[in-house]
């Protein structure tokens, strides 16, 4: 992929995508696909590591086809059928819905390989991909956003270059210091989560199905709100985790080192979880989720992915919401660039509003009422022995309903939403 030259001097193009994960790279394929002139910049070099629980959605897997990638998930990723889960005692194997436009299945890939094969999927549709280059500081004019500072991290001697754009697409991750230094906060009564993962050798690194554990506990035997999971990687790997919600009261005090460790210990023998099996120490990080980062529309700039925190807090998943915002935010400045009219970037916000709006707002009370650990209880206990009910509640966390069925879930999610506004949450 190409690299910075140094003795060019400034580059001019039409838009400056800021972060090479899911979204940012999305983003610069659909525009780069629609004939525009893209950069693409990428702090680290690919193949990199990032922590994430590395399982993809049939959701994930129909922007990731839609881009081309179908047969290189199906050689380089592990497919599954569906979501296994645990609790009080139960499993239930469930398979993934059939859908008119979303498959039934989904793979296991790591971080590591698809942010590769997507960056370099964008790199053929025609954007500049620079790997090692980080946007230091935004370049402005009259207090537009016009551009980033560009410098090199392999080469700190190096003179930065300014790359100027008529667009900006904001895609550098939960932490997005370049979506800080242009004024994004987040929304600090929005649930947050937290999650950590590890990589451990095991037998059944090439099962069916993706694991979970709906009834991980505290240290005084709470069930907390979240879920351990076992993802099988398919490469004598699987990749273990769990995440938790801030709703819950124990939020501060929880180790999640620590709660790892216990989840990990009691893990079923099958999947032999020793410290012999790990492949070294889980790394972890915070989940801002349900659109809690803003403003997601600038003047010339979009923010997207989980700097714009765009994660589900249904499920905790990125990855699919990362795709779909960086292709929203593409086709925003498609037309901005087709119209010349920088006002249709605020297409994009009316295109989060239609998609995620009834549903994110419903996500967000959710959790608050999972956050009551005796809540939690009942509900994860009665799904648990009714089989058709968590097949339901699989398809409303996944967001992957039919449209036949959009009516009545929108009817169960006002419901929800109305009991959960009785509920208070815990500070962040």
């Amino acid at each position: 992929m190409a690299l910075i030259d140094d003795g060019q001097g400034d580059r001019d193009c039409d838009v400056l995508v800021v972060g090479g994960g899911p979204s940012g790279s999305a983003a610069a394929y659909w525009l780069a696909s629609a004939g525009h002139d893209v950069v693409l910049l990428e702090r680290k070099h690919y193949p990199r590591e990032k922590t994430c629980g590395d399982g993809l959605t049939p959701r994930s897997v129909r922007q990731l086809e839609e881009m081309g990638l179908g047969d290189e998930l199906a050689r380089s990723g592990h497919r599954y059928e569906g979501l296994r889960s645990h609790g009080f005692g139960r499993t239930l194997e469930l398979t993934w819905p059939s859908h008119p436009e979303i498959p039934a299945y989904g793979y296991v890939i790591t971080r590591k390989d698809l942010d590769a094969l997507v960056a370099e999927r964008a790199e053929k549709a025609g954007a500049e991909v620079w790997e090692g280059a980080e946007a230091s500081a935004p370049v402005l004019d009259d207090g537009l956003l016009r551009g980033a500072v560009v410098t090199r991290k392999d080469a700190p001697g190096a003179a930065p270059l300014r790359v100027r754009a008529r667009y900006v697409v904001v895609a550098d991750g939960a932490g997005s210091r370049f979506g800080r230094s242009l004024g994004t906060t987040r929304d600090r009564s929005h649930p947050l989560g937290m999650a950590i993962r590890g990589y451990y050798r095991s037998p059944l690194h090439d099962g069916p199905w993706i694991d979970s554990w709906l009834d991980i506990r505290d240290r005084n035997g709470d069930v907390l709100p979240g879920y351990g999971w076992i993802f099988p990687v398919g490469d004598g790997r699987v990749n273990v985790g769990v995440g938790l919600l801030s709703t819950s009261n124990q939020w501060k005090s929880v180790n999640t080192t620590h709660l790892m460790a216990s989840f990990v210990e009691t893990a079923p023998p099958e999947w032999d979880l020793r410290p012999e099996t790990s492949c070294g120490a889980p790394t972890g990080g915070r989940l801002p989720m349900g659109l809690s980062v803003g403003p997601h529309v600038g003047p010339t700039y979009l923010v997207v992915g989980d700097a714009g925190g765009s994660i589900n807090p249904f499920n905790g998943e990125g990855i699919a919401y990362a795709y779909e915002t960086g292709r929203m935010a593409a086709d925003a400045v498609h037309l901005a660039l087709a119209s010349g009219d920088g006002m249709a970037l605020r297409s994009y916000q009316q295109a989060l509003t239609d998609r995620y709006g009834l549903y994110y707002r419903v996500a967000r009370n959710f959790v608050r009422v999972i956050g009551q650990p005796e809540i939690m209880k009942v509900l994860v206990s009665t799904g648990m022995r009714n089989r058709t009910m968590m097949e339901w509640v699989l398809r409303i966390m996944a967001n992957i309903l039919r449209p036949d069925e959009l009516g009545p879930a929108e009817a169960a999610y006002r419901s929800l939403a109305a009991l959960a506004r009785l509920v208070p949450l815990p500070a962040p």
